[in-house]
């Protein structure tokens, strides 16, 4: 921690260097955006340098030169400072790490409203997004856990907050139609369109792929696939605006619907999931410094599986989950003293969930219960010359009913919670072309229904053929606290740098152990006392408006305390790489082409706290490139070529739970817009 933070403090002293040479400039203005403005720290727009946290914009345009190797949104994030993006394969979830920690402990968000971090990504579709942007740095109390039960559990604002943002005002109507062809057979085809008539904006589309991918795990492995799995994806989606009073009120409505089916790659080893999202909102300015943001979502999730007797092909049984859940937010803004804002408001959600098993045309039910939660919170950000000051509060209460853990009536019937949580920041504006800040957090998390009752009983450990997660009835809830150090500064008109420390502490973290391979068993344990303290360092470089490319890299020292199990003690935090280096570059060159190859490397990480069973991954290179090339353009249409390359010098490395990167593969497509 110390020598992250020494280092951050000597590259703010060059930033000071630099912004007392511009302060001469009184008339100087921001180069490439620095004006941007950003929505996810306070709920409604505001310039980046009157925001205390770090927070990175991606937009549309950018996403556009990111390949998604695995079709899944967290890629969007992949080369971004302190992320580790790790999704195992198509079908299955991001596993990676933010700011130290785990995938838990960064929220997701689509237009400011939860969404799950490990199923949503994989459910969304890009095509729609306006923009993207990285939250990174302590918990904010602006934002609720997300209730997921499934995976490693509820989501936390602790490390970060992933915020995707889909179109809203139209400017020019136009329609896309994209069909594309890859490796492994995969087939795509996209459909969508964007308009407006009057007040009402919208847009609407379609997404189809199948492929019959390609065996994505070791050899051996508990996957056991005797043959090529394949998949198909169903996407519809559509979103509507009706601005009521043109930069006063509107109303939206977003819809998406994803079917994705398949098996991996033996008889009777089948899946069929389908996932649904609905977000509403509504916002009102009641007068020129006051606004009004209500929203609200449903979302949907059912994932079913087979399961057979391997190495005896015959079916077992049949899996599933379902979850339900709806957020609520509702909020009001009010900008008052020298552009001060003061955020108060109050969020909801409601949550059920079930785990089932069908054997012989027999279900029976392993995990049912319901969760809500409830939220008020208070935000004051000061605005005093060139100082930004933030400090807020959260009270946040938690209820679970279990109505069935493992299969059986629980003791306890219900747990309930509550917790205040705070959020407090400051930001000095050297400049206008410079900055520091610095920013605290706290976090509250309770174990998550999976944790508690998995998706295995007690005495399924070790036996043969029943992969899943163990139960672990005895799991405390997690407390968490976060802080940082950075500042970032215009060198010169094109060139920006950044620099960021963290340190990130979690008592009694709930992590998932790796506790057998074979059988490919996990449990989620609490971890003691568990730590990460890192420093980020970034660069990009605008070399023209047609050529810019950008570094970063980011150090990370983790630590688990754990005195009553040695087999913790002085472990480290899963998922979490000791560096992460990434190199960029995007060029539009000469006959409409463009091209942007991304270079990613990952230091050495664990899967699990116990040093006994815990294996290392890492330490290897990625390649992916995007390419495009106009082919024709008239004053109706314009049809161009794309081509994705991923894992360009076919590095086939391993992952936990023994998957590993299939390498090298591409796609080919032609899109035309009219």
């Amino acid at each position: 921690m110390k020598i992250s933070f020494i280092i951050a403090m000597g590259l703010l002293l060059v930033f000071t260097g630099v912004a007392t040479a511009e302060e001469k400039r009184a008339d100087a203005k921001k180069p490439y955006e620095m004006k941007e403005m950003v929505v996810t720290a306070e709920k409604t727009a505001q310039p980046q340098d009157s925001v205390t946290q770090k927070v990175d914009v991606i937009l549309a345009e950018e996403i556009e030169n990111r390949t998604l190797p695995n079709r899944n949104l967290a890629e969007i994030f992949k080369y971004q400072p302190g992320t580790f993006v790790n999704p195992l394969s198509r079908n299955d979830a991001n596993w990676g790490s933010y700011g130290g920690f785990g995938p838990k402990y960064n929220a997701y968000l689509l237009d400011g409203l939860p969404i799950d971090s490990f199923v949503d990504p994989m459910s969304l579709e890009s095509i729609y997004l306006n923009r993207a942007e990285l939250h990174r740095g302590p918990a904010s109390i602006m934002y609720p856990n997300y209730m997921s039960m499934d995976f490693a559990g509820n989501q936390a604002a602790l490390a970060g907050i992933s915020n995707l943002i889909t179109k809203e005002r139209i400017i020019t109507p136009m329609t896309r139609i994209l069909a594309g062809y890859g490796t492994w057979n995969t087939l795509q085809g996209k459909l969508y369109h964007e308009g407006f008539k009057g007040n009402v904006h919208y847009f609407l589309g379609a997404g189809y792929e199948q492929s019959d991918y390609t065996n994505y795990g070791t050899n051996p492995s508990w996957l056991n696939m005797i043959d090529d799995p394949d998949y198909r994806k169903i996407k519809l989606f559509f979103k509507t605006t009706y601005f009521i009073t043109p930069d006063k009120s509107k109303v939206s409505l977003f819809a998406h619907h994803t079917s994705h089916t398949g098996d991996t790659g033996r008889p009777n080893r089948g899946f069929e999931h389908q996932y649904d999202l609905i977000n509403a909102t509504y916002e009102n300015r009641l007068s020129q410094d006051v606004t009004l943001n209500f929203k609200a979502g449903y979302r949907y999730y059912d994932r079913r599986w087979e399961e057979d007797n391997f190495p005896v092909l015959s079916l077992r049984e049949k899996d599933g989950v379902k979850q339900n859940i709806v957020p609520a937010d509702l909020s009001i803004s009010w900008k008052h003293w020298k552009n001060s804002l003061l955020t108060v408001g109050t969020d909801f959600q409601h949550a059920t969930y079930e785990t089932f098993a069908e054997t012989g045309g027999v279900r029976s039910i392993g995990n049912d219960m319901t969760a809500r939660s409830h939220g008020l919170y208070a935000e004051e950000k000061l605005m005093l010359d060139n100082w930004v000051l933030r400090l807020g509060g959260r009270y946040a209460y938690t209820q679970h009913n279990y109505d069935l853990i493992s299969g059986v009536t629980p003791e306890r019937t219900d747990k309930s919670w509550d917790r205040f949580l705070w959020s407090a920041g400051a930001r000095y504006n050297i400049s206008p072309r410079a900055g520091v800040y610095a920013n605290a957090g706290s976090s509250y998390i309770v174990p998550s229904a999976k944790s508690v009752g998995g998706t295995l009983l007690a005495s399924d450990l070790g036996v043969a053929g029943r992969n899943g997660q163990l139960p672990n009835p005895s799991l405390k809830p997690e407390k968490g606290m976060s802080i940082d150090l950075g500042g970032d500064a215009w060198v010169f008109d094109n060139l920006r740098v950044g620099v960021r420390g963290f340190y990130t502490v979690v008592d009694d973290a709930i992590v998932e152990n790796v506790v057998n391979s074979t059988p490919s068993q996990t449990q989620s344990v609490n971890a003691g006392k568990s730590r990460s303290n890192g420093v980020e360092f970034e660069i990009a470089h605008f070399i023209s408006p047609a050529i810019m490319w950008f570094a970063n890299a980011t150090f990370t020292d983790t630590h688990v305390k754990n005195p009553i199990d040695s087999a913790q003690d002085g472990s480290d935090v899963p998922f979490v790489p000791n560096w992460i280096a990434n190199v960029g570059f995007t060029a539009a060159l000469p006959y409409e082409i463009s091209i942007s190859p991304y270079f990613q490397y990952v230091g050495a990480y664990y899967d699990s706290t116990d040093k006994g069973n815990r294996r290392q991954f890492g330490e290897y290179g990625v390649v992916n490139l995007k390419a495009k090339k106009g082919l024709f353009k008239t004053q109706e249409y314009n049809a161009a070529l794309n081509l994705d390359v991923n894992n360009l010098f076919d590095r086939k490395y391993e992952m936990p739970w023994q998957f590993r990167d299939p390498g090298f593969n591409a796609m080919a497509s032609i899109e035309i817009r009219f």
